[in-house]
């Protein structure tokens, strides 16, 4: 009797144990939805001549419980965040400015957060003219690690947008110091890629400035991989 009993407790702090387990699951990343990538938002509510109050859209993720946006000024680098348990939210924001915006899923089981891709738009207001938005790294992604090829090589790819379509070129900075601050090439509007050489063991630094027609630029802040 006594040993049935033993392990039937047993398997009841198992079970638990496991259920447990089971349950602390890490929260998916959304998808957003709206404001769109690199576009002009024109349906924000006015709050007067300076403001409009602008509605996010994003698609519910699995093991979530709230959502934090985050909405970031790019003039001013002035953040806003507000909280959300369902797939959407408010803020007043400055109109004829720049933005960026992610949103953060979390959930009570873990401490771990996961954060959405980081989208650009710009909140409509009097501005004729804009600004390019900052260029979309696409390989090598941030962090990674990667193979030099044959030629001790790797190949730097972005892409960019700007709501005027008048990009003239880019400059390229690139080195093993952050920021990067060696200047190794300045590129027309019709090339977004260049090889660099690099040697193994190594962990690489880089940033892309875009520019316009009217002299604006934009950052895309610093990037780095390391060639294995």
């Amino acid at each position: 009797m006594i040993r049935f009993l033993m392990f039937s407790f047993c398997v009841v702090i198992a079970f638990s144990s496991c259920k447990k387990k089971r349950s602390a699951t890490p929260p998916e990343a959304v998808s957003l939805v709206f404001p769109e990538e690199n576009s002009e938002c024109t349906t924000g509510v006015s709050l007067g001549t300076e403001t409009s109050q602008v509605e996010f859209r994003w698609n519910l993720a699995d093991n979530t419980e709230t959502y934090e946006l985050r909405v970031t000024n790019i003039a001013t680098s002035t953040v806003q965040t507000i909280v959300s348990t369902s797939n959407s939210a408010k803020l007043p924001l400055a109109k004829g400015e720049q933005f960026s915006w992610l949103v953060r899923s979390r959930n009570s089981d873990v401490e771990e957060t996961v954060s959405s891709e980081e989208w650009y738009f710009y909140n409509a207001g009097s501005r004729t003219t804009f600004a390019p938005f900052p260029a979309t790294i696409e390989s090598p992604s941030s962090s990674s690690s990667v193979f030099k090829d044959i030629n001790n090589e790797v190949e730097l790819v972005w892409s960019a947008s700007d709501l005027d379509n008048d990009i003239t070129g880019y400059e390229v900075y690139f080195s093993v110091e952050t920021p990067p601050i060696d200047l190794i090439r300045t590129l027309s509007s019709d090339v977004t890629n260049i090889k660099v050489s690099v040697s193994s063991d190594t962990v690489y630094y880089w940033r892309v400035i875009v520019i316009d027609a009217e002299g604006n630029r934009s950052n895309t802040g610093v990037y780095s991989f390391k060639v294995l």
